[in-house]
């Protein structure tokens, strides 16, 4: 692990703020110091949401916003590497998956820029209405005002451009406030922001407690958003905290897997091996109930549990690694604490089920009822249940028995049986021969029921942040 402390003073309206306090950020792995940030509170985020709405009273043109956003594209591409550290350092996300993440931020702002440059309303058929005969009406886009964004640790750089790019491809100054636990990755984007040419308060950084920042952001009336990533729990409270603000919530999951007897069980289980343990499970779509066709269940296991032997699990700086801590003890504790309620009610552990070295090790559990956690609640660690299946309707019931709704996945040979399933799997996406895990970040991503209320993705996000206004003419 990096040794070097980074240090990193907030940004506000364009300047690099210092409070006289600070958060350490201390490696999951390792638990050393990787560094310090300044600690923001209600006086912060108040001082943010002034500088954001001074800069919307100058708004950036599209073509303006959209360079500053490709200069950012360019800075994280030749960063690429420094990035990838920095997010192995404070998330403790294994470099592989590091390097991906962050080739992925660049894509996140490629599609915003091109967002930007062509937002347009749409023209509106007057004359299909008696009413309408003679009149011309049109819509415009604009910016829905200041967007407050806070994001989760698990991806501490591309969710945070999930909320950054799309806002600003929208016109919309942003305060944002990154997890405690990962504020560096955003700090460092703001950076980049400020190096492409962002005018001051159009990007405001804040880190600290979220009952501090989040009241603030949920009570200034000038807030005209809130894009939120993270837990259920949270995120719902916070919509109902801010009834008048447009509340846009990407949560949790318990992510499903289907595999049918007529499947590729070579592919679908070397895809679950990879996709239920990549950063130690902690992704709201990491693959954690798979249920398996009875009648190729052992032939399942016989290919899925090689592979997840195979998993290197250790440091997160080495490039060999897999699989790596999770954020922090109390992860830690909770997790082994739910597997030990599924040995202790008679499920199989199959693999793992155990810390050594400090690391939880990739967990596979059989016979897990639908009542225990780790089947019906987010684990959000390396841990997966297998189970049996007589029929699709049984799997599709089974899949859809949780109170989440984010992404889902099955694997068939057969055309029928993945459409009915897609159209019967009550989730926001569902994926075909392909793990649930998979996220391009030009699609329209999010859930239903307790996993969310919005979709991401710079086409979706934008019109989430703008409003369309109606110009009528008369002829």
């Amino acid at each position: 692990m990096a040794t070097t402390v980074v240090e990193r003073k907030l940004f506000l309206g364009g300047e690099w703020v210092e409070t006289g306090d600070w958060i350490e950020v201390c490696s999951p792995y390792s638990g050393e110091v990787v560094g310090r940030v300044a600690k923001a509170g209600s006086e912060e985020t108040t001082r943010a949401i002034d500088a954001a709405e001074q800069a919307m009273r100058e708004p950036l043109p599209a073509h303006k916003r959209a360079e500053i956003l490709v200069r950012v594209v360019s800075a994280l591409a030749r960063r690429q590497d420094e990035v990838a550290r920095l997010i192995s350092d404070e998330a403790g996300k294994p470099m592989k998956a590091a390097r991906i993440e962050a080739k992925r931020a660049m894509s996140t702002y490629t599609f915003a820029a091109v967002e930007a440059r062509k937002l347009a309303g749409e023209m509106v058929p007057m004359d299909a209405a008696q009413a309408g005969e003679g009149k011309l009406a049109f819509t415009l886009r604009r910016p829905i005002g200041i967007v407050g964004a806070i994001s989760p640790f698990n991806f501490p750089l591309n969710l945070v451009a999930h909320k950054l790019a799309p806002a600003l491809a929208a016109g919309c100054a942003v305060v944002l406030k990154p997890a405690s636990q990962t504020p560096l990755s955003a700090l460092l984007l703001a950076e980049l922001e400020e190096e492409a040419g962002l005018p001051p308060g159009w990007l405001n950084v804040v880190a600290g407690p979220s009952s501090e920042i989040g009241d603030v952001l949920v009570e200034d009336e000038r807030v005209k958003a809130i894009t939120f990533t993270g837990s259920g729990d949270v995120g719902w409270k916070l919509k109902e905290r801010a009834p008048k603000k447009k509340v846009n919530l990407e949560l949790g999951n318990a992510t499903p897997v289907i595999v049918a007897a007529d499947a590729d069980l070579d592919a679908a289980a070397a895809a679950m091996a990879a996709n239920s343990f990549s950063f130690a499970g902690q992704s709201c779509i990491s693959v954690q109930r798979i249920y398996v066709e009875r009648s190729a269940y052992d032939a399942f296991l016989e290919r899925f549990l090689p592979g997840v032997e195979a998993l290197v699990v250790g440091d997160p700086a080495d490039e060999e690694t897999d699989v790596g801590p999770v954020i922090d003890e109390g992860a830690k504790e909770r997790i082994l604490e739910w597997i030990d309620e599924a040995r202790g009610r008679g499920a199989e552990i199959l693999a793992g089920g155990e810390e050594r070295d400090g690391l939880i090790q990739p967990t596979v559990i059989a016979g897990a009822g639908p009542d225990l956690k780790v089947s019906c609640d987010e684990v959000f660690g390396p841990v997966v249940s297998v189970n049996a299946f007589d029929s699709i309707d049984e799997a599709i019931e089974l899949a859809n028995s949780t109170r989440f709704g984010l992404q889902a996945g099955i694997f068939t040979g057969a055309l029928q049986t993945a459409l009915q399933a897609a159209q019967a799997l009550d989730f926001g996406g569902v994926t075909i021969n392909e793990a649930p895990t998979f996220r391009s970040d030009q699609m329209p991503y999010g859930g239903v029921k307790d996993s969310g209320n919005t979709r991401e993705g710079p086409h979706y996000a934008v019109r989430e942040l703008t409003e369309e206004h109606l110009v009528v003419l008369s002829l």
